[in-house]
């Protein structure tokens, strides 16, 4: 029997071909779709918590629970497809075109629609994509300490473990806290289907959606912002600076004393910026 953490806020349900998808919604006008990372815990509205009313003073915002998180369904036996999961519920929804806004996993899957579904986004922002698949200059090759420790979480959520992975995500580490920790366990093993699937089928899915982005992004057409922490301990800042210099209508904002969690961190900054280029894009 599946169990749900309830003391995360219930918004809508989307019943997709994909599955059931649970997504926030508040705001009116453009629409924007804030899309989340991979970590265990993780939703659309835990992982934009500081962003998401200051963006709605301006856009329709839409924060989903990709297949396989928070409360939506956990993927089928087809796997994970973020990228259809989330051209479906833009389908659902009757949104034509719409700004992305991915963080870690969901800059991934962001990338991905912008190259293969260009006419159904209209601006591209991206926080540290684990995108890196050439030779790397100024970081050690292999996975990175966050990854390392992220997966590590999902054979075994405990308080302890997740409070290693927020001090991974954090250059802050006040904001790594005891209460964070436990918080994050609690919900990651509120859905052990959501570990299962992560544990056996995620990691082979997820490297193939990157892999199939190799020598892609020059194709995209969506004006592009990259934000990354320089100090990033989960995908190193070199992603956005390769995508920068393939994607011709980008820029990249690199923040200093910043890791992995930008739109957090540096909640403050990020609205003004994402705001301002939304608008003037």
């Amino acid at each position: 029997m599946t169990t749900v953490d309830t003391s995360q806020d219930i918004g809508k349900f989307a019943d997709l071909p994909s599955g059931r998808v649970h997504y926030v919604e508040s705001g009116s006008g453009h629409p924007v779709v804030l899309l989340h990372g991979s970590g265990p815990g993780a939703t659309g509205s835990t992982n934009f918590s500081p962003n998401t009313d200051a963006l709605a003073e301006h856009f329709r915002v839409i924060a989903p629970d990709m297949p396989g998180w928070g409360h939506s369904d956990t993927p089928s036996e087809a796997g994970y497809d973020h990228p259809n999961t989330l051209i479906e519920l833009l389908d659902e929804l009757g949104i034509d075109s719409a700004a992305l806004v991915g963080n870690s996993m969901g800059g991934v899957t962001s990338i991905a629609t912008a190259i293969n579904h260009p006419e159904r986004v209209s601006h591209l922002i991206t926080m540290g994509p684990p995108t890196v698949t050439g030779p790397l200059t100024f970081s050690p090759k292999g996975p990175s300490e966050g990854i390392r420790v992220l997966v590590q979480c999902y054979f075994d959520p405990t308080p302890e473990n997740l409070k290693r992975l927020v001090q991974v995500m954090c250059f802050d580490q006040s904001m790594a806290t005891d209460e964070l920790a436990h918080t994050r366990s609690e919900a990651a093993l509120s859905r052990p289907d959501h570990l299962d699937s992560f544990r056996n089928r995620y990691l082979e899915a997820f490297e193939r959606v990157v892999g199939s982005l190799a020598g892609r992004a020059s194709s995209i057409v969506a004006p592009t912002l990259l934000i990354h922490g320089r100090d990033d301990r989960v995908a190193p800042f070199e992603s956005s600076l390769q995508l920068a210099t393939q994607i011709a209508n980008s820029r990249m904002l690199l923040i200093n004393r910043c890791g992995h969690w930008a739109q957090i961190e540096h909640a403050a900054e990020f609205n003004r910026a994402v705001v301002d280029f939304i608008t003037n894009n």
